[in-house]
């Protein structure tokens, strides 16, 4: 069986698990967490879903793709408590039906960034590995109709009872069983009910207004990406994007400061709408901490959707959302990339071969898909080939310190991740909750853009991902071949 095929039955299983939900931090309208790679000796798949809601419990799900182990455990750690201030570590179970794959829940009791520690014991001694998440509320939870009609009706049966109760011992409470009541007592009790149902009045309104104020607390920290803006510099030697984080809480300096992921402070994706028909994938330089500039390629006009990338030095990921339209005459001028990892490519239309794509140098991307149909929420099977024209394997090069980066977005705009082969975490967090497990805080920021040797690569990449919902999907697919970033288009229809 070829290894794309071994990890697509590896991640069969991982992925029937993992329901998704439609709000995101660290991406746009895709939160859970899937991650691929080693801890110790011990190769796992990992996939975490965030409740959207804080404090809540996430879903853990583990996956030994060589075997059962004997011993499966997972703790959070937040990022200022480390490892000290974590809880003790929770074991996770084994799940039926589902060989070598183990779940459990985790609180998670604050927004911020967290680590999803994984330990791994068995016959080849123990691995760890952290999974970067990010806590934070994206949604109130509603409540049912019939659970508010149950809980009026209850609430209603609880305050009569008491003031029958008060209006009984009020009348009858020194009198002998049997014994009339006369109209004194009947008046006094009459006076204690009405006391009462004042008293209790004043509590449900006082509740009330508890409730309502607790609710509007929560609203406040409702997660919201930085308010950021994007407008295009034309000028008659450039045409560059200006992108500017203009949000108070950045500018307050109330959050923590941005730290490389893969070398770059950003990672900034514009995406033509409607049709997706033209990407690009830039990194820009930046003026001051909240000033980025980029050059702008040669893209056909029109509106274009824009997501930035960032990391913080906490570990908090998340992407920034904007639009801007680009102009017939942009890209008239020399053009000039402001990086050289900075990729772009059009697309006329929609794909008329959903499994190859003719790469810029001639060379041939596969999408080794089978025939299954891709549903939501289960892992899809994301296996590309490189080939050269004639079948050869290709030779391919790191790509900003990975085998390949992936862009998978909706056609409404409304998901948008980006994916390497170790999954959706960002590699610059793992690395930051790895040095400050290690007591290394100080070289956070140093140690936060990751490093792959610049040897040749496999001529095949795979990447750990489920759709979150039906609907068309548009991936971009990126490699590099003697120096150059190549970029394959891909569409998916999920069921």
């Amino acid at each position: 069986m070829p290894a794309a095929r071994r990890q697509a039955h590896g991640l069969a299983a991982l992925g029937a698990l993992a329901v998704l939900a439609v709000s995101g931090v660290a991406h746009v309208g895709s939160p859970n967490v899937f991650y691929r790679g080693a801890a110790g000796p011990y190769e796992v798949g990992v996939v975490v879903r965030p409740p959207g809601v804080v404090p809540g419990q996430v879903d853990v799900i583990v996956q030994l793709y060589h075997g059962p182990t004997g011993r499966v455990t997972v703790r959070p750690v937040y990022w200022e408590a480390g490892t000290t201030g974590a809880p003790p570590p929770e074991v996770a179970q084994p799940v039926a039906g589902a060989p070598g794959t183990y779940a459990t829940r985790l609180w998670l009791m604050t927004t911020g960034s967290y680590s999803v520690d994984v330990a791994v014991a068995g016959p080849r001694g123990t691995g760890t590995v952290n999974v970067p998440v990010v806590s934070a509320a994206t949604r109130e939870l509603p409540m049912s109709p019939a659970l508010g009609a149950a809980l009026l009706l209850l609430g209603a049966f609880l305050v009569f009872g008491l003031l029958s109760i008060v209006g009984a011992a009020s009348r009858e409470a020194t009198r002998d069983p049997g014994a009339p009541v006369d109209p004194r007592r009947r008046a006094r009790s009459r006076t204690a009910v009405g006391a009462a149902a004042a008293i209790f009045a004043l509590a449900l309104l006082g509740g009330n207004a508890w409730w309502k104020a607790s609710a509007r607390e929560y609203r406040r920290i409702i997660y919201a990406p930085l308010a950021n803006r994007a407008t295009i510099l034309d000028s008659a030697g450039e045409h560059v994007l200006h992108f500017v984080i203009t949000d108070s809480q950045w500018l307050g300096r109330h959050t923590t400061p941005l730290v490389p992921d893969h070398g770059k402070l950003v990672h900034l994706f514009l995406v033509r709408a409607p049709n997706m028909d033209a990407f690009a994938h830039l990194h820009p330089v930046t003026r001051d901490s909240n000033d980025f500039r980029v050059a702008v390629p040669r893209l056909p006009a029109g509106p274009y959707r824009v997501y930035a990338d960032i990391v913080h030095r906490s570990g908090f990921a998340e992407t920034l959302v904007n639009t801007v339209t680009l102009f017939a005459g942009v890209g008239a001028a020399p053009f000039a990339p402001t990086d050289s990892d900075d990729a772009w490519a059009s697309m006329p239309g929609p794909s008329r071969d959903a499994t190859h794509a003719t790469l810029a140098d001639g060379s041939i991307m596969t999408w080794d898909r089978g025939d299954s149909t891709i549903v939501a929420n289960q892992i899809a099977p994301l296996h590309f080939t490189v080939r050269m024209p004639d079948g050869r394997p290709a030779v391919l090069q790191p790509y900003m310190g990975m085998a390949a980066h992936a862009m998978v977005t909706r056609a409404d705009g409304s998901v948008f991740v980006h994916l390497h082969p170790m999954g959706t975490i960002a590699m610059a967090a793992q690395s930051l909750f790895d040095q400050r497990q290690a007591g290394g805080t100080s070289r956070a920021t140093a140690a936060s853009a990751m490093a792959m040797p610049a040897a040749t690569l496999p001529d095949t990449v795979s990447f750990p991902y489920a759709f979150p919902k039906p609907g068309h999907y548009r991936m971009w697919v990126q490699v590099r071949r003697d120096g150059r970033v190549l970029t394959g288009t891909f569409d998916a229809v999920v069921r």
